[in-house]
């Protein structure tokens, strides 16, 4: 699955997508809580940062436009300073907001958040403090987005609905526009409110409720990923759609079809610091991928990976297509194992190089793993982002170290360079230098031990011409494979030679070569 979904991040496109919804403005006040205050028993905090970023319907359209998507805007801000600011950030990001209005009855929605550091632990929210009028627009308002409604829908791929509650998104709004798609074929995807009715998002074809917006919206209780499944069932009956989408925070995400197709589809653990925004990047890597083509499965894989990167993240923060397919790869490696053939390994590279990673190879026979290699390979690994080792077959050992070596099968010793944490991946070539191997993958750095010269090293002209660096690293004095095979065998001889004494014979002992062997 993980291959097919890296794919799927591969070829997403540059879809076109309108988000209709409530525009929100997050400040964040950042500063150090280092003491209680003299004046009644709370958190001091000493404020030296402040930050803007987009909220609710504009977070969704920022995140989007971070994952590649166009993006046109349908909404309101009041006119304010707030506003101002957000039609800028809007703007810089490459967001169209052409369909956003000024609402003359309230001010900008905007949300403060207090965040504190304290004894260099992880920056903790304090508090939030919120600027808004809930009541909907005016009808004067409506109507002039209704009639906006027919051109913004026919140029677009897909509609996302963010309502936040704030008042953009009324039944006569959110009526008009899903006729609107369902008259031109365009999907609508909704994230909806918290509430008891839902009534005004019958023939969206899809939504993403939470665990809690979902059990308000049915009356019934999700104990288990399994109750998921049959609420999302009552939604799909309810409102008429292709499918429900129950997001179930650390249990992943609840899919069901119209047709009866259901499943949970879990999530990995994570570092959670923050869950601010996680609904809004499920919404907006799930609607960038329906936009696309992909399937809802497909959807909701890649809407659980991006959700779980962004909890890992403090506040509302961007998530590039890099990002989710560096993470997808990570995944894929741990699953699909790390000795790979050179066409495979040729993908990976390319993968690995389209999410921005910086790939870096060396080689060798490996033939006895010792302290000198693993300080090579950790120092290599260390250079980059992705390790590749490439490893002489035992055929090519034969040809360059002659007729007693490996010692070690090319199986064993892949084995034991893809056990170590700091190696990426292990394959295997036939001839005698790896040039044909590093022309194929192109590396960014080479890396060589340092008893090479730089003109000695096989593959550096060409990565060198594609862009890429040699680098040498010292080798550990007094540790090399040909040196521990003398000592072996050094050793060995002084030992023959000491129990070359015969023994006497008894009638339960044989001698062989020389030394005795009881036979009892």
């Amino acid at each position: 699955m993980a291959h097919h979904l890296i794919r799927r991040v591969e070829t997403l496109g540059h879809p076109r997508i309108l988000v209709v919804g409530d525009l929100i403005l997050d400040r964040y006040v950042w500063g150090y809580a280092e003491r209680i205050s003299q004046e009644a028993p709370v958190p001091l905090l000493r404020a030296d940062t402040r930050e803007h970023r987009m909220g609710g319907a504009a977070s969704v359209a920022t995140m989007l436009r971070a994952l590649d998507a166009e993006v046109v805007l349908m909404g309101g801000v009041g006119r304010d300073d707030e506003a101002r600011l957000v039609r800028s950030m809007l703007s810089a990001a490459g967001v169209n907001i052409d369909l956003v209005v000024d609402l003359d009855d309230r001010p900008t929605t905007l949300k403060e958040r207090y965040i504190g550091r304290a004894q260099d632990r992880h920056p903790q929210q304090m508090i939030r403090v919120d600027y808004e009028t809930r009541d909907p627009i005016s009808a004067d308002v409506e109507a002039n987005l209704i009639r906006r409604l027919h051109t913004a829908v026919g140029s677009v791929d897909l509609v996302l609905i963010s309502d936040y509650d704030k008042g953009i998104c009324t039944p006569g709004l959110l009526s008009a526009l899903i006729t609107e798609c369902r008259r031109q074929g365009v999907k609508v995807l909704a994230d909806p409110i918290r509430g008891s009715d839902y009534s005004k998002y019958r023939g969206v074809n899809t939504m993403t409720p939470n665990r809690l917006e979902a059990q308000l919206a049915t009356g019934m209780t999700i104990n288990t990923p399994e109750d998921a499944l049959e609420v999302g069932k009552a939604l799909v009956k309810q409102l008429d759609m292709d499918a429900a989408i129950v997001t179930l925070d650390r249990d992943g995400m609840a899919l069901v079809h119209a047709d009866g197709r259901a499943e949970v589809i879990p999530t990995r653990p994570r570092q959670v610091y923050d869950i601010t925004g996680a609904g809004d990047m499920v919404l907006s890597v799930v609607g960038l991928c329906l936009a696309s083509g992909a399937d809802y499965e497909e959807a909701v894989a890649l809407g659980n990976v991006a959700g779980g990167l962004e909890v890992e993240k403090i506040g509302v923060a961007l998530l590039s297509r890099q990002e989710i397919l560096r993470d997808l790869l990570d995944h894929h490696r741990h699953d699909g194992g790390k000795r790979l053939d050179s066409t495979t390994l040729a993908s990976e590279v390319a993968h690995r190089k389209a999410a921005g990673g910086k790939v870096v190879f060396t080689n060798g026979c490996f033939d006895i793993l010792h302290v000198g290699h693993t300080r090579l390979l950790s120092q290599a690994a260390a250079l980059g982002d992705y390790l590749v080792v490439g490893l002489n077959s035992d055929a090519s050992v034969r040809r360059l170290k002659g007729p007693t070596r490996p010692l070690n099968s090319e199986d064993a010793r892949g084995e034991l360079l893809a056990a170590l944490e700091c190696v990426d991946a292990v394959t295997i070539f036939d001839e005698d230098t790896p040039l044909r191997l590093i022309e194929s993958i192109l590396p960014d750095i080479l890396v060589k031990g340092g008893d090479y010269r730089p003109d000695q090293v096989v593959g550096r002209d060409e990565v060198e011409a594609a862009g890429g660096i040699l680098v040498l690293i010292p080798l550990v004095e007094g540790h090399s494979t040909t040196g521990l095979v003398q000592k072996a065998t050094d050793r060995t001889l002084h030992l023959h030679l000491h129990s070359a004494e015969v023994a006497p014979a008894g009638p339960n002992v044989r001698t062989v070569v020389g030394k005795p062997i009881s036979t009892m």
